[in-house]
Parts: structure tokens; sequence; C-alpha cells
């Protein structure tokens, strides 16, 4: 089954603990501190593999953790960093955070490979804080912690050309006939369940064509197929319109296009500009006269705005070459960029150290202090130490929260409330 959508979990791997410790062996009395460094936590990193074309890896397991850093040893023996966690995903999958639907990364490039969470740093070991006036520091630094997202995965097909329209106008028919595709082809609605791609081969170049199915008045809204296949023609720089010219189910071949087009612009307004070209299906039933009034009547409607229109038959062949001739004549003409999603959600953003702070007087000789920053080193530090307790007091001193705090009037002997912490404030 295709799948083109996926919700799971990622972690990097947490620091491993620095370690306390201290050198113990006959005939040294005095070995002093020897406690080692925790190792570093894996980083989550996405990849493309070109051999994928669907995110089906993803839909049983959903939650993936890179490995936590071992914690440091004895005899200043450094735990080992935790393993990077490799996830392969299709060419052309978006990644978005979960909460803010903010586009993370673009995996358009086959040689692409992006650190999404970056692994916490290993906490050192109570050999780094012996000093001359402590020389048995019974005090070492927690690992990192892990960095955690709820994601999704959305993989946009690649592709120049979208051939669009109702079901059962013979998109799919068009696709086999003109590259190595071989889709589904059958007389009922909805035969195509899967996006399909195939190589057109032209002379001086070809293109890649995707058949997208599903749309219906109300795509844009979910009705149909449409809401699950839209994202596929935002890549897409043509549209091929597809319609049944010959009215073979009773419909009017305008109130067609023009109620595609709706849901296209409905979906997203820049797709609904990009460059169309109606291509009226099914002309081999007609007399040569109905033929020529329905062509002219869309011609009439829609070259005006800019669309022109090619009478074809998908099963015949006739009118193909001059319809494909002319979109690779678009195509050659446009910018071959191909199009790629910005970037709008920075995972690094959430270790900032220049995240904002808040200081505000909550009440008569008692302040608060309160920012993302403060609350992720409250569970960093091991507060219940006195070099814990000292590391942190030199956190909120070299990063201002102190200055801030006499600046709104703290006196010595006031409370400062941190989250679910207070301590009375001293010089």
């Amino acid at each position: 089954m295709f799948a083109d959508r996926a919700e799971i979990y990622i972690r990097s791997g947490k620091g491993g603990d620095g370690h306390v410790s201290f050198r113990r062996e006959k005939y040294v009395p005095a070995g002093g501190p020897d406690g080692g460094d925790g190792g570093k936590g894996g980083d989550l990193i996405f990849v493309v593999d070109e051999g994928l074309n669907t995110l089906s890896d993803y839909r049983y397991q959903r939650k993936f953790s890179a490995q936590d850093g071992e914690r440091g040893g004895k005899k200043k023996c450094s735990g080992k960093d935790g393993s990077d966690l490799i996830l392969k995903v299709p060419l052309g999958t978006i990644i978005r955070e979960k909460e803010t639907n903010k586009v993370i990364v673009d995996m358009s490039d086959s040689k692409q490979g992006e650190v999404i969470l970056k692994g916490g740093k290993g906490g050192k070991g109570n050999m780094n804080y012996a000093t001359p006036t402590m020389q048995a520091p019974k005090y070492a630094q927690p690992g990192q912690k892990a960095q955690e997202l709820n994601v999704i995965l959305e993989l946009k097909l690649i592709a120049d050309v979208g051939l669009v329209g109702f079901p059962n106008v013979g998109k799919s028919t068009l696709l086999s006939r003109v590259s190595n595709a071989q889709p589904k082809i059958a007389n009922y609605h909805f035969t195509t369940l899967n996006p399909n791609l195939g190589v057109v081969d032209l002379p001086g170049g070809g293109f890649v064509m995707a058949d997208i199915p599903g749309l219906i008045e109300g795509a844009s809204k979910g009705l149909g197929l449409g809401h699950e296949f839209l994202r596929h023609i935002e890549r897409t720089k043509v549209m091929i319109h597809m319609v049944d010219a010959a009215s073979t189910e009773g419909r009017d071949p305008i109130e067609d296009i023009d109620t595609i087009n709706g849901e296209l612009r409905a979906y997203n307004s820049e797709i609904g500009s990009r460059p169309q070209v109606i291509a009226a299906n099914k002309t081999d039933v007609l007399f040569e006269d109905d033929e020529n009034k329905i062509i002219q009547k869309l011609k009439e409607t829609y070259e005006p705005q800019g669309i022109p229109v090619f009478s074809i038959s998908a099963v015949s062949g006739k009118g193909i070459n001059e319809l494909l001739y002319h979109v690779k004549g678009l195509l050659d003409k446009m910018d071959q960029t191909p199009v790629v999603f910005e970037r709008e959600f920075f995972p690094e953003d959430m270790v900032n150290s220049d995240e904002p702070f808040s200081v505000w007087k909550e009440e008569e000789h008692q302040f608060a202090v309160e920012g993302p920053r403060i609350e992720r080193m409250l569970g960093y530090t091991n507060l219940d130490t006195e070099k814990g307790f000292e590391f942190f007091q030199s956190f909120l001193k070299d990063n201002g929260i102190f200055d801030e705090l006499e600046a709104q009037g703290i006196e010595e002997g006031d409370t400062v409330r941190l989250y679910g912490l207070h301590f009375d404030y001293y010089k």
C-alpha cells in the first residue's frame, strides 16, 4: 500500500552522566578524584534513500530514539558515545514539526543528510572539579538531556508535470501511453488509488509526469481522495488538465475544468496560478462536427486566459505529440531549479543560549525568574550538591539574571522562585 504520510516521535541520545570516584590504591594515600566524563548522546539523522518510494516503513513503528551516551567510569575512563540513529526516507520527503506544522527540512537532495536532533553532551566527571581549595569534589555534572520532537513526514512527489482532472477522464491511459509507467486502467471511478510517475522521453530531453488521482469537487476539503493526493502537485511546474470532451458520463467539460481549478486555488493559490494546458480527451468517439464545436468552445473560453487547448485521444494517440512538445517547450522556458520548501523550524533553537528570560516581582520580598533555558538548566544541574549549586549560581550570574533581579529592587534575604525551586538571595 502506498504511504505518503506518517507521524512519528523522534529523540536524540541523552548525554552520559559524569562519574564521581576517587583513586584508591595501595601506597597512594591521596589519589584524588578520578571520575571520568560521560559520553555524548547519539544524533538523530535523516537521509534520502533513492530505493524507497513510500513511507511504509513508518506505518507501524512510530518511535525512534538514538542511543544514550554511557556514564563516565572510574580511573578517568570516559563513557562511550551513543550511536547515531539514521532514518531513511524517499526523495521528496518533507519533515514538519507536528505542533506548529512548520517545515524542519525538505529532503529533496539525494545526497542530503540532515542532523535533525543533536545528542546531548556528556557530563564532566569529578576529576574536572578539583581545585587547590577543593581537592576531593563529590560532584559530577549530569549529561545533557536528549532532544525530542513529534514530527510529520510528508512525501511530495518530484515531477515536472502533473496530470489533473476528474476520475475516469483518461489520465492513467495517457500516462501509460507516453511513458514507462504501468498504472491500473479500468472503466470505473477511482481506479487509480496511488499517484503514478512516468518518464516521458522526447528528443532533446524529457520530463517526469505524475498522475494525481482523486480530484473531485470538494477535494480541497477532504472529499474523495483529493485531500490525500493534492500535496503531490505542489512540486509540479506545469499541469495538464484532462477533461472528457465527449461527456461520456454526462458532465460538462467546462464545468469540470472550473471545478477542479477552484479546488486547486482553494488548496494553494500559488498552485492555481501555475502554467496549465487543457487536454480534451476521448475525441476519437466524436463525429468531426461535434468535436470541432466542443474544441472551439473550450478554446474560446480558456485560450484568452492563456490556457491552450489540445484535442487528443489517449487510446488512439491522436494529438498527443503536439501536446507533449508544447509542454516540453513550456518547461524549457522555466526556471529549472527544483521546488524546495523553505525551512521554518529549527530544532537547534531549543537549546539556544540566547533564549529570553523573564524576571518579575510576585509580592513583597519575593521575585520570580522563568525562561526555557533556565528550566532546562534546572534539569541539567544537580542542585543537591554544593558544587552543583555553585555551578547554577554562576549560570545565573553569567547570563545577567542577577543583574536583572537587582534592577527590579531585590534585597539580601528576599526569596527567588525558579519554577518549583525557592532560595534566598545573597550576594
